[in-house]
């Protein structure tokens, strides 16, 4: 049977009252000294538990990295990209620890938090500075219910064992309760995509944008067609809904497929940093003014950039794309996005946010590339679907209902949740047409600002439990899109709680329980 103490030393105190109530009981002094006495023995207690609390943050500060990223790598591919993800960390101010994976011992892990980049080598085989580490994994068995980790696995198609290794070694992590913060990644032979892809995670989870792509792609020239303000007078940011054509010819892609955008700084800002630094903002270069040619790069600061020449200034590394779910479907004759301006801690707009939210002019030309996203394309249209998100992820959820309109009679069932019904209900009177149309069999929408205690959509989820596992009996998948922070990592909770650990993994190793976390 567990006991409440963690130790024999944490008996003390209580052992110390009941002596000397014991005491206290069989000599009776006046009471006058008993109350002296227990008060003594209040403060002994109080400077006891005092001086634990000092020991306990004591360790928290001589604790280990705040995250760990490993790598295990035959030929060296791994180990780069393990290496130029720390970077990208550390330049945006975390505290990451780059270790060879067999250094780690699967009992004792350094981190909560590890992020594990990895190749297959031979028939399948781990590299051999990661042989160890899963034997361990293996013949140990441990309870890692407090690891959250991502996996990134490079292998190549050609071969039958494609990233084998890494996928043992995500399954083996989730049978040992790791909660993974994304699904895992698998580059096949580098694909460049893959790689941005796990460059905005790496973004997401460190908060810090301001980074170059490792492996740049050419943009297609697109036209913003039009944008309008999904969430008027709401108390959270503006969320826009904006329609994009190609330039030149048609383009086609699938529900759950990506946009890469390339952001580009405010004209009149980049002007004035120009003039600033001594130079002149309005000289051509190649039929554009120096300013124009600026607005895609990164820029350091003034001090630095008065330190720069032309030809310094005119090598700036150019600023990275960022992801965006696609909303719309190619019949809609669009490329639909839903974004959320967001905002700097003074109050300025964020970089792509505010070029597309704000900076853009309706008619200009907006950079993109469409990223083929297979690990979030739907199901077949006879499968069930259950679609969870809140906020701008309902855009991806709204590309897959539109995408199955094109066949009937499917059975799909929606979960969403935002601030308040009056102001947030986004593409509300379509998801109505669809519910009564039977479209959509079922709608649970949870407007967490509406209602003491606030409710999330991850609440709607528990509270249709028997339904839940219902439409999963019957064959549905599960697709969650939308943030990583709270409401994806909620879901995962109440879905392991739900269906159980072996069912959850039964369906993602099915390809029917996926997410898109940003």
């Amino acid at each position: 049977m567990p006991t409440p103490f963690r130790s024999v030393r944490h008996l003390s105190p209580l052992l110390g009252c009941i002596v000397l109530a014991a005491l206290l009981l069989w000599w009776q002094p006046p009471r006058a000294i008993s109350a002296a006495v227990v008060v003594l023995v209040y403060l002994a207690i109080s400077l006891y538990c005092w001086r634990g609390q000092l020991r306990r943050k004591a360790a928290a500060t001589d604790a280990p990295s705040a995250l760990v990223l490993t790598y295990a790598s035959q030929g060296g591919q791994a180990r780069l990209y393990a290496e130029r993800s720390a970077e990208q960390l550390r330049e945006a101010g975390v505290n990451v620890q780059l270790l060879p994976l067999n250094m780690i011992e699967p009992s004792q892990l350094p981190a909560r938090r590890i992020l594990f980049v990895v190749s297959t080598y031979g028939e399948g085989e781990a590299p051999d500075d990661g042989a160890r580490f899963e034997r361990r994994l293996i013949t140990a068995s441990p309870q890692l219910h407090d690891l959250e980790y991502a996996v990134l696995a490079f292998g190549d198609r050609q071969y039958r064992h494609f990233c084998a290794f890494g996928r043992r070694l995500d399954e083996r992590l989730r049978q040992c309760g790791a909660t993974p913060l994304f699904d895992r990644l698998e580059a096949d032979r580098g694909d460049p995509g893959v790689l941005r892809h796990w460059q905005q995670q790496l973004a997401h989870l460190s908060g810090g944008r301001d980074f170059s792509d490792w492996l740049p792609a050419p943009y297609e020239a697109w036209r913003l067609a039009d944008r309008r303000c999904l969430n008027p007078d709401s108390a959270g940011a503006p969320v826009q809904h904006l329609s994009l054509v190609p330039a030149a010819h048609q383009v086609s892609w699938r529900a759950g497929d990506i946009v890469e955008v390339g952001p580009r700084h405010e004209l009149a800002r980049i002007e004035a940093l120009l003039q600033q630094s001594g130079f002149d903002s309005h000289q051509l270069i190649d039929g554009q003014t120096l300013a124009s040619r600026l607005c895609n790069t990164r820029l350091p600061n003034l001090e630095a950039l008065q330190k720069l020449d032309m030809t310094a200034l005119l090598a700036l590394p150019a600023l990275a794309h960022r992801e965006y779910s696609i909303a719309s479907v190619p019949a809609d004759g669009s490329l639909q996005l839903v974004v959320r301006e967001a905002s700097h801690p003074d109050g300025t707009p964020g970089l792509c946010s505010g070029w597309l939210c704000r900076h853009a002019g309706v008619g200009q030309q907006i950079d993109l590339r469409i990223r083929h996203n297979p690990a979030f394309h739907g199901p077949a249209a006879e499968t069930p679907l259950i679609l969870i998100g809140n906020g701008t992820g309902i855009a991806g959820l709204r590309a897959h209902l539109r995408e199955r309109a094109a066949t009937p009679h499917s059975r799909n069932w929606l979960l969403f949740g935002e601030r308040n019904a009056a102001h947030d209900a986004f593409f509300h009177d379509e998801l109505q047409q669809w519910l009564d149309s039977g479209h959509l069999q079922r709608l649970d929408l949870a407007f967490s600002r509406d209602q003491a205690p606030k409710r999330y959509v991850q609440h709607a989820l528990r509270d249709a439990a028997d339904d839940l596992r219902r439409w999963v009996d019957q064959g549905a998948a599960i697709y969650v899109c939308g943030s990583l922070e709270g409401m994806g990592q909620e879901v995962q909770q109440i879905l392991l709680g739900l269906l159980g650990q072996a069912q959850l993994e039964q369906l993602s190793e099915q390809g029917r329980y996926r997410r898109d976390l940003y």
